[in-house]
C-alpha cells in the first residue's frame, strides 16, 4: 500500500514538472479555436482571456440603473445563507442554501447596502441567464464562437452571478469546460488540477438546507430521504494540515479574475471562488468529453480513495 500510496503521489509531481504552469497564463484577444484546443482544452490547463469580450454591451450597460429598468421587477432565485458558504460543509453535513423567489430589484437593494440579515448570491446554475433574465441576453453573446468552434458545440447553459463579497464558492469541481467572464468587479480564483486529487481530502456528509425562521435566525433541516453527499471538507483560505495533512503536497494556483476578463476553467479542476462585493459574471458551461482523460481521472479517483485521501 505505501508503494501504490508513493507512485499516486509522483504521478501528481510529474504533471507538474511536464506540463503544469507555476501560474495562470493571458492570453491576449479572441484567439484562434484550432490552437486554443491545442494549447489549452487538449492539456487540460487554464489561462485568462483578455480582450475577447470588449464588445459585449453588457460591460458597459450593466450598472445598477439599468438593471433595474431592464429586470427590476424580474422574480429570480437567490441563494441565502447565515455565512456566504453555500453548498459546504457545515459539521457533519452538507448544507445547501435557502432558495428564495425575490425581484431583482430587491437583490439591488441588498448590494447596495439595504439592512438585512444573511448574505444573498444570485447562482441559480440551471442556465439561469436564458431562463430567468432572457432580457439581458441582447447585452452579450449566447455562446462565445471561438470556444463553441474549438469544442463542436453549444454550452449546455449559461449562468448569472451576482452576490455579496461575503458569498464563498466552497471547492468543488465539475464535469464543464468552463469559461468564466467578469462584466464588473472581480473574481479570485484557487485552483487545484485534476492530478493533484491524491492529496484534496472528501468525505460524505448528510445533506441539509438552511432555512430562516421569522425571529431572522437560521436553522439547519436535514434532507433525511436524500442520499450522502461526497464533498471537500478542507477550506484552501486556511486549511487544517492536522486533519488533512496529505493537503501539504497539494500544488495551488491563484488567480484574480477583473471584468472584461474570461477565465477557462478546464473540466475537472478543483476550484475556490470569492468575490468583489457586488462583483457581476456570467459563466458558460460546455459539456465535456467523456474520453480517456476522464477516464484517467476516475481511475486515479479510485486509487486515491483507496490510499487514504478518501
Amino acid at each position: 500500500m505505501e508503494s501504490l500510496r508513493k507512485r499516486v503521489a509522483e504521478f501528481s509531481q510529474e504533471a507538474h514538472d511536464l506540463y503544469l504552469n507555476q501560474s495562470v497564463p493571458f492570453l491576449d484577444g479572441s484567439p484562434d479555436p484550432l490552437q486554443f484546443y491545442r494549447d489549452w482544452i487538449g492539456p487540460n490547463k487554464p489561462c485568462i482571456i483578455r480582450n475577447a469580450c470588449n464588445h459585449w454591451p453588457a460591460l458597459t450597460r450593466w450598472t445598477p440603473e439599468y438593471l433595474r429598468k431592464k429586470v427590476g421587477s424580474k422574480v429570480i432565485s437567490v441563494a441565502v445563507t447565515p455565512n456566504g458558504f453555500a453548498d459546504a460543509v457545515n459539521g457533519e453535513r452538507f448544507v445547501m442554501p435557502e432558495e428564495r423567489r425575490m425581484s431583482f430589484s430587491s437583490v439591488l437593494d441588498i448590494i447596495e447596502g439595504k439592512e438585512h440579515v444573511g448574505v444573498f448570491y444570485v447562482q441559480k446554475q440551471s442556465s439561469n441567464l436564458l431562463e430567468e433574465l432572457p432580457e439581458l441576453t441582447a447585452d452579450l453573446e449566447s455562446h462565445v464562437p471561438w470556444m463553441s468552434d474549438a469544442l463542436g458545440k453549444l454550452p449546455d447553459a449559461v449562468n448569472f452571478w451576482l452576490g455579496e463579497a461575503s458569498a464563498v464558492t466552497s471547492m468543488h469541481k465539475d464535469h464543464y469546460e468552463n469559461l468564466y467572464c467578469v462584466i464588473s468587479g472581480e473574481k479570485n480564483f484557487i485552483l487545484l488540477p485534476p492530478t493533484d486529487r491524491p492529496f484534496i481530502p472528501y468525505g460524505v456528509y448528510q445533506p441539509a438546507v438552511y432555512h430562516q425562521r421569522d425571529d431572522g435566525e437560521f436553522e439547519v433541516v436535514n434532507q433525511s430521504d436524500s442520499e450522502k453527499v461526497p464533498w471537500i471538507p478542507l477550506d484552501p483560505l486556511d486549511p487544517d494540515l492536522d486533519r488533512y495533512p496529505e493537503y501539504r503536497g497539494a500544488r495551488p494556483l491563484r488567480c484574480s479574475v477583473k471584468a472584461g476578463e474570461m477565465l477557462y476553467l478546464p473540466s475537472l479542476w478543483f476550484h475556490h471562488v470569492q468575490q468583489s462585493h457586488g462583483c457581476i459574471a456570467v459563466n458558460f458551461w460546455y459539456d465535456m468529453d467523456y474520453d480517456i482523460k476522464y477516464n484517467y481521472f476516475q481511475l486515479l479517483e479510485a486509487l486515491s480513495e483507496v490510499t487514504g485521501s478518501p
